[in-house]
Parts: C-alpha cells; sequence; structure tokens
C-alpha cells in the first residue's frame, strides 16, 4: 500500500533538494551520520538495558557499490527501526529521530547525536531516483522495508533480516547531460567522499577495496584483489589532548589536508568550553598560495559538528585581515543541516568566530614578542593583509590590528613597529615621520628625506601600496601624529629659515606665478629651505600623497583622484639664482627652464613624464648653449 507523505506536496521536496543542499556530494556524509546515530543510541540504550548487549568494538558502517545495478548500499549494525519509526522519521519530511531521542535524555546524559532522519536523509534524492530502507529495531522481532521515488509517496512493507540494524539501498540515477551521477558508482570517489566529510567518526567505515599486486616483474604484470578495510581516521587530531600529540603529525595533517609542500609556521590549537564549546586547530602558513592576491583564493575554515563537516570553507569564521589561516572548527552547538543562510545568522557561529578571531591577534601578538624572527618571516608573507584590514570598514578594526604592523627604521634599518618607534622618539619630537616610494633605496634617495634625517629623527619607509592608506586610516599613534615627508607643511625649518623663505617667496611672487601658470598641473610654486643638495622636489596639500595617487592611477577605472602638488625650488641652490635671472632676461629660456625642473621633479617622485621626447629636446638645447 502505498503512502503519502505527511508533510508537504512534491513540490516541498523538490524545493529542499534543490535549494537546501546545492552540493550533491552530501549525501554520502548525511547517510553515514545517520548510521552512526543508530549505533551510538545502540550503544547508550545497552548501557541501561541489560537486556540489550552490545560489543562496542564490533560497531561499524559498510559502504559498498554495485556498478553494474547502479547501487550503493550503506548498512549498520545500530538500533534500527520498528515500522512505526519508519514511518514517523521516513514519512515526514524534516522529522528527527535523532533529535526527539536526545530531546528525551536527562540533562546529565551526553552522547553525540551528530545527524538526524529528515532532511539531511532525502538529500540521497539528489543522486538516486528509488530509495529503499530495510530496518530491524532491537525492540522488535520483525523486519520492515520503507520504499520511495520520490515525493509521490512510499511504501512499507514486512521484510528479511536477520540482524538488527539498518539498511539503506540507492538507485544512482541515469547520468545526464550536465550531471553524471555515475561517478558515484566509483571506488576512488566513495572513499574520497568519506575521508573528506566522514573521516572523523567514531565508529569505523568498512569498505571493499581493491588492490595490485606484482605477480611478473619483467613483464610489469599485475594481479588485483580485494580486501575490506576501514577508510576513516576515526580520532579527529583536534580532539586529542595536545600533550599527546607530536608536532610532526600537526605538520603531516596539515599539510595532506591542505596541500602544502611546506610545514606550517605556526599552529594554534584550542579547546573551548562556555556559552558555546568548539575545538579548533588553525595553521599559519609558512608561505602564502599560488592564488592568494587573486579573485580565485576562497578563505575559511573548515567546519565540523561532532566530526562531522558541514563546511569545507566557512568564510564566517574569519575576518578577511585573518584570511590566510588555514584550519578546522569542530563544534557541537550547531545542526549539521544547518544552511549557510542560517549559518550567517548563527548566534553561536558569531560567538566562535569573535573567540578565534580574539585567539590568532593573541597569538600573533606573543610570537612578535617571544619570537621575533619567526614574525619577521610571517609578516613578510602576509604583512599586507593586516594593512588592508588597518583601512578596510573605515578603519573600524584598526585599534585591533595596529600594534602587529612593522616598518622598515630609516635610523635602525631594519623592520620595527609603531610602538617601538615611539617610544624611541627624540625629546621634543611631536610626530612619526614617514616617506613612501617603490624601494627602500628609492626612498632613501628622496630630497624631503634629507631634512627629516639633519634632525636626526628615524623615518618610516612605507614601500607597499597599501602601507599609506593604513597609516592614514590609523591616523595617530599614542597621541602621535603622522606627517609624509612630502607634505609641504613638515614645518621643520627655525624661525629664521622661515623669515627668509617668507622673504624669497614674497619677492619673487610674480615670477613664481608665471611658473604656475606655464607648468599648469601644481596648485604652488615656491622657494624652500628643507633641501639640502637637491635643486627641486614635488610637495603635496590635503590628504591624497603622490604616492596615493599612483595606486589610484594604476587602478582600471579612472578615478580621477589627483594628488595636488606643489613645486618647491631649494633656494640655496645655484639654479634659484638662474631662474630669476632668466625671468627678468630670458623669457624663451625661463619657460624652458621651468618646464625642465618641473619634469625634473616628477621624475625623481616616480611620475611619468606626459611628453619626454620635448622635455629630452629642451634639455638638449640648454646644454648645447
Amino acid at each position: 500500500m502505498k503512502h503519502e507523505f505527511k508533510s508537504e506536496s512534491k513540490r516541498l521536496l523538490d524545493l529542499m533538494i534543490n535549494s537546501i543542499y546545492t552540493n550533491k556530494d552530501i549525501f554520502l556524509r548525511e547517510l553515514i551520520s545517520n548510521a552512526s546515530d543508530a549505533l551510538d543510541k545502540l550503544y547508550y540504550r545497552s548501557l541501561t538495558d541489560k537486556k540489550i548487549k552490545v560489543d562496542k568494538e564490533k560497531l561499524q558502517i559498510d559502504v559498498s557499490f554495485d556498478e553494474k545495478k547502479r547501487t550503493i548500499t550503506i548498512s549498520d549494525s545500530g538500533c534500527g527501526m520498528t515500522k512505526e519509526e519508519l514511518e514517523s522519521n521516513l514519512g515526514t519530511i524534516a522529522k528527527s529521530g535523532s533529535l526527539q531521542f536526545k530531546e528525551n535524555m536527562s540533562k546529565d546524559e551526553k552522547i553525540d547525536i551528530i545527524g538526524q532522519f529528515g532532511v539531511g536523509f532525502y538529500s540521497a534524492f539528489m543522486v538516486s531516483d528509488k530509495i529503499t530502507v530495510t530496518s530491524k529495531s532491537v525492540d522488535s522481532l520483525e523486519a520492515y522495508s520503507w520504499e520511495s521515488e520520490g515525493a509521490d509517496g512510499y511504501t512499507i512493507d514486512k521484510a528479511k533480516k536477520d540482524s538488527v540494524g539498518t539498511e539503506i539501498v540507492l538507485h544512482i540515477k541515469e547520468d545526464t547531460e550536465n550531471e553524471d551521477y555515475s561517478k558515484y558508482l566509483n571506488e576512488y570517489e566513495l572513499k574520497s567522499l568519506i575521508k573528506k566529510y566522514s573521516d572523523y567518526i567514531s565508529f569505523p567505515i568498512k569498505m571493499e577495496v581493491t588492490h595490485q599486486h606484482l605477480v611478473d616483474e619483467k613483464k610489469q604484470k599485475y594481479e588485483e584483489h580485494k580486501e575490506i578495510e576501514t577508510i576513516n581516521s576515526m580520532v579527529p587530531l583536534w580532539k586529542k589532548d595536545k600533550k599527546d600529540v607530536e608536532d610532526s603529525e600537526y605538520d603531516n595533517f596539515y599539510m595532506d589536508k591542505f596541500n602544502d609542500y611546506d610545514k606550517p609556521l605556526k599552529v594554534i590549537y584550542s579547546n573551548v568550553e562556555g556559552m558555546t564549546s568548539y575545538k579548533s586547530l588553525l595553521f599559519i602558513p609558512s608561505h602564502a598560495p599560488a592564488d592568494y592576491y587573486s579573485q580565485d583564493y576562497e578563505k575559511g575554515l573548515a567546519l565540523y559538528t561532532n566530526g562531522v563537516l558541514i563546511m569545507d570553507r566557512c568564510a564566517d569564521l574569519l575576518p578577511d585581515y585573518f584570511s590566510f589561516i588555514k584550519g578546522v572548527v569542530d563544534t557541537e552547538d550547531l545542526s549539521l543541516n544547518i544552511s549557510r543562510e542560517m549559518l550567517q545568522e548563527s548566534h553561536s557561529l558569531k560567538l566562535i568566530a569573535k573567540n578565534i578571531e580574539s585567539k590568532i591577534r593573541k597569538e600573533l601578538e606573543t610570537m612578535l614578542k617571544e619570537d621575533r624572527e619567526t614574525y619577521i618571516s610571517f609578516f613578510k608573507t602576509f604583512g599586507v593583509q593586516l594593512k588592508y584590514g588597518i583601512y578596510n570598514n573605515f578603519g573600524a578594526d584598526k585599534d585591533k590590528l595596529k600594534d602587529l604592523l612593522m616598518f622598515y627604521s630609516s635610523k635602525h634599518e631594519k623592520l620595527i613597529t609603531l610602538k617601538e618607534y615611539v617610544e624611541q622618539m627624540k625629546d621634543g619630537q611631536e610626530k612619526i615621520y614617514y616617506a613612501s616610494g617603490s624601494s627602500i633605496s628609492k626612498i632613501d634617495s628622496m630630497p624631503q628625506v634629507e631634512q627629516v634625517k639633519d634632525k636626526d629623527y628615524d623615518i618610516l619607509y612605507l614601500t607597499e601600496y597599501v602601507d599609506e592608506f593604513a597609516i592614514t586610516a590609523i591616523g595617530e599613534y599614542e597621541s602621535k601624529k603622522f606627517a609624509n615627508v612630502e607634505s609641504k607643511d613638515l614645518d621643520l625649518e627655525t624661525e629664521e629659515e622661515k623669515e627668509n623663505t617668507k622673504k624669497a617667496n614674497e619677492s619673487n611672487a610674480d615670477m613664481l606665478k608665471e611658473m604656475v601658470a606655464k607648468i599648469g598641473e601644481v596648485s604652488d610654486v615656491k622657494f624652500t629651505n628643507k633641501l639640502k643638495n637637491h635643486p627641486v622636489c614635488l610637495t603635496t596639500k590635503g590628504d591624497v600623497s603622490i604616492e596615493m595617487q599612483k595606486v589610484f592611477d594604476a587602478m582600471p577605472n579612472d578615478l580621477g583622484i589627483k594628488a595636488e602638488t606643489v613645486l618647491e625650488i631649494n633656494e640655496k641652490h645655484p639654479i634659484s639664482n638662474k631662474l630669476k635671472d632668466l625671468y627678468k632676461n630670458d623669457k624663451d629660456g625661463f619657460d624652458k627652464y621651468t618646464k625642465i625642473l618641473y619634469s625634473e621633479a616628477r621624475m625623481i617622485a616616480g611620475l611619468p613624464i606626459e611628453n619626454p621626447t620635448e622635455i629630452s629636446n629642451l634639455i638638449c638645447d640648454v646644454i648645447s648653449k
């Protein structure tokens, strides 16, 4: 007799299969989890019911397939189901027998129930067009078979089964133009799915595996033989006591699971109990993956519930600035069947993510203090990501990350932290000075650097495109503001120097104004005393520096963001008097020198020259006279 599903129509089942589970591979995980639950329940009951005799060592899950019949079979020796339980658990979509069993337990009784019949069970319809469940309950002498071909309904009939437990047979769908269902009828594929999703199920998952052995070395002839093997490892590394695990075990686990050829730089282990409980095993890689700074890279930690994989990469567990972290998180506080949408709203997941972020940050702070060389190695690889985290979200996370940053020090000629810079500041120094450029050597030769060095102030050299954006987002450190050496308002001159410069600019105001007009791309031209040997330099007004402009210029879309530049001329350099003389006596020569000096300043700043041929001809013309 055919029964209709109690819950919803075919439309609901189709909607659930096609939208809740977009990854068809997890059907095997769901059925194995159900089998594990049945074994757990049987063992638990044997502890309180003397009539039930169980040898825990013999409890196992068996997986097999038949390529010709297009079937996959999952069987267990668990508690089984009565006719009424088959009707209740499998006849109602999203009805959870395991959940009900757990709810009936007292608060002091602890047993892991990781799956549930209902939504998870029906994921098998993603890959099969018929499912047969044959089960004999520990509470019944009769066995029954539940069979369904989808949302149209199901049948329940008496069946023959000698032993207690459940056997599920899936008839795999025929291949279509878009779907290769036959791949599931493959030994390697099934083993891979078990290893990926169910490796840490606490009962052995057995499967017949094919092996080859050499019978004729000369002819390189092999023969095949089959034997039953346990596919899963059963005990997750993160569930073992840390003192019982060798460093090499962590290294091997990391390299195997995350396909890396190098050992991790750092292992971070956590076992947290409280409002939410979880275990985590995190790794800082020793190098960035090839795709790390590309759009193809996916951040996230492998998320497990009671040793069963829920999600291969749960992005919500890591902030973007720690996206380099690899690892696993295992918690009892999430349902196996939780959807991605529900995960994003989960209070438990948010709390775990917050704890993980704090743990990683503290581990990095400890590494910086106690193992500086290792930290420097880490920072050279992933420091850009921390700097990105500083200015992302409008600087919301700057206070969490600013003490993890390091920059090259002109005075110490090595990487130092902002805290170390401030601690070593000279008496009376009010600002943290920095200079930006593509390399240390190029920054070191900048005209603007001379004046700051002459005052014996340290300068932080910012060599990565993200550096100045991060510094700008921080704004100040321990009440010390940051000052770009390229800023026109650096204010390092003495009062006497300021007065002399003021007089020079006032007495030559008309000349300088005409230079602005000739150049057309600067907001001002002025004499300065800040330069020592160089004749000219470009400085900036406002928040956008020259290095920032270079970043904006490199973007595919022209944002139209430009630095407001000022051409500064060394008042003590011979070029100063040359310009004054040309302005009075040779306007054509004055125009040429103006263009040449501006182009020179742009070259020094690393900016392109719009018409290099014109400037080359002007230089040759001046030299030849």
